[in-house]
């Protein structure tokens, strides 16, 4: 039997293609695994906290969720649009080593909130809809504890706003729906009101907003980074004053809800410098007047592109890169080994119910070290789609949990694009593979859970099966995010100082570093510290900064 010449020609051409795609992309890497088959609720709102365990939480005006309440408990409230007497749960604590689940009960209406732990590691969420539009809720992370929740904690209604910690321990709480204003949680004499912010108007657009869940970081000088739409600025938040425009995003697509694209700060590194550098990355959304068009039907291509920007840099200036693939509603994970995940939303259309189409199904790692054109590398990819309401946070142990994805106004499981998502997944990056078994460091001490104060020299001990590289070895710390409508509050992650790796021991190592200098670097709370060797990180111990 002869073969066609063309027919060579064209299988040559197809390898030839697909391989020049992979090498532009870089190889693929990780690993997906089912956790749980059916949680009961849908994932929309997720927060890990120092025990291991992530509170999730949708909304109470879904009607019933697949989730009951223990011992015959049943929520009574007249104001639920949905149900007056719901005897399912809307949130649920997930334990990440045990991988199990248990039901708890929130009152009010959390649907499209916010939130930021604590100091003490308590889990302080704000806002809502509805009757939940003013309440504060905290969740203490103890043994069979569940939601507490205060009636008119808010000076103004909070739905699609933004928390951020800051220096001083209190919460930021900036903008929501028609809300062109912040405010500041716990309340004291002189913080119990709202505050004009006049950029929150400038970057609303009439009918659409695209300004909504602005993305807020903590600047090194402690001032707030926040960009709303397609443009940022740097914010004093104590004389109430703009100290900085930066320039448009390249292109003036609009980036935030409903077009929603995501944000991360880079990480923090040289702490001890005089000047420490801070950098943003913001990726994806969708072009203007696509959720105009997406209500009438017609679903726009998202965008492929980020924007990167030096925010401390006295003429700050972006600069554009090309994802792999065009995403909106993904989100932007920080991973211990300073790379960033991209991962979850669809590659057309918008945020918003039945606006999403085409789910992009591959996460993307940027590296942001490497080379303008080389920081993407393309993964392997899930096969649950995960849109609108889809959430991703970090675990201890380098695993990223996804969950959520819930297009529809209730809970919709047949005769839809996109069904309800009520499964729970982890994205386990390229180095928790077992092939790096004898690079991977375990960290010997301090122990979990330990106290740490600004300017410490502190020893980290760690051991390593395998010959140890000392220039390779970095310790970082990452502060848990709480992650809704893919952008991941409060997330930060430090590279600390460190001075030569030592041999102290059989296969165990000890490398001292300093801990960050000030609460404008990373404010008192819990972090994830790590150490890691050869971009092979340990799994994290909890440290508490004070």
């Amino acid at each position: 039997m002869t073969t066609h010449p063309n027919l060579i020609l064209a299988f040559l051409f197809f390898f030839l293609f697909h391989f020049l795609l992979i090498s532009l992309t870089h190889a693929v890497g990780g690993k997906w695994q089912l956790l749980q088959q059916n949680i009961g609720i849908s994932a929309m709102h997720m927060q890990l906290l120092h025990n291991d365990r992530v509170v999730l939480f949708d909304r109470t005006d879904f009607g019933k969720s697949n989730l009951s309440l223990p011992e015959g408990q049943c929520r009574n409230d007249p104001n639920d649009t949905a149900l007056k007497v719901d005897c399912t749960a809307h949130s649920a604590e997930y334990d990440v080593p045990t991988n199990s689940f248990r039901p708890l009960m929130v009152q009010t209406d959390v649907w499209c909130s916010s939130g930021s732990v604590a100091q003490d590691g308590s889990l302080i969420q704000t806002g809502g809809f509805n009757d939940g539009e003013r309440r504060v809720r905290i969740f203490q992370p103890c043994t069979g504890c569940d939601w507490k929740e205060y009636d008119n904690g808010l000076a103004a209604r909070r739905w699609y706003a933004t928390n951020h910690i800051l220096p001083d321990g209190r919460q930021i709480i900036i903008g929501g729906r028609r809300q062109f204003n912040y405010e500041f949680y716990p309340k004291s004499e002189s913080s119990s009101n709202v505050h004009s912010l006049p950029f929150l108007v400038q970057t609303n657009d009439p009918k659409v907003e695209n300004n909504l869940y602005p993305f807020v970081f903590l600047n090194v000088d402690g001032n707030l980074f926040i960009f709303a739409n397609n443009r940022a600025i740097l914010f004093d938040y104590v004389k109430n004053v703009v100290v900085k425009t930066y320039p448009q995003i390249p292109g003036g697509e609009p980036r935030s809800y409903p077009s929603t694209g995501s944000a991360v700060l880079l990480p923090l590194k040289n702490l001890q410098a005089q000047f420490v550098e801070a950098e943003v990355l913001v990726c994806g959304g969708a072009p203007k007047g696509s959720y105009a068009k997406a209500v009438n039907g017609t679903f726009v291509e998202a965008l492929k592109t980020c924007g990167r920007i030096k925010i401390t840099d006295p003429n700050a200036q972006w600069v554009v890169e090309t994802m792999p693939q065009a995403r909106v509603m993904g989100d932007m994970t920080l991973l211990p080994d300073g790379t960033v995940l991209i991962i979850n939303g669809a590659a057309v259309g918008t945020a918003g119910w039945e606006f999403g189409r085409n789910p992009v199904l591959s996460p993307v790692i940027y590296r942001p070290d490497k080379a303008v054109g080389s920081r993407f590398e393309q993964q392997n990819p899930t096969t649950i789609p995960r849109m609108y309401h889809s959430t991703a946070v970090l675990l201890r142990d380098g695993r990223v949990l996804v969950g959520g994805s819930n297009p529809h106004i209730y809970y919709e499981f047949s005769n839809v694009l996109f069904p309800t998502e009520l499964r729970l997944e982890s994205f386990n990056p390229d180095y928790l593979d077992a092939k790096y078994v004898n690079l991977r460091p375990k960290i010997v001490a301090p122990q979990s859970q330990a106290k740490i104060n600004y300017g410490q020299k502190l020893a980290v001990r760690f051991s390593v099966a395998g010959t140890v590289a000392p220039n390779l070895v970095l310790v970082t710390m990452v502060a848990p995010s709480f992650t809704t409508h893919s952008f991941s509050m409060n997330q930060r992650l430090l590279v600390l100082a460190g001075e030569s790796v030592t041999n102290v021991a059989k296969s165990t190592y000890q490398v001292q570093v300093t801990t960050p200098g000030s609460g404008n670097l990373a404010p008192s709370g819990y972090y994830l510290l790590y150490v890691v060797h050869q971009q092979i990180p340990s799994e994290g111990i909890w440290v508490q900064i004070l």
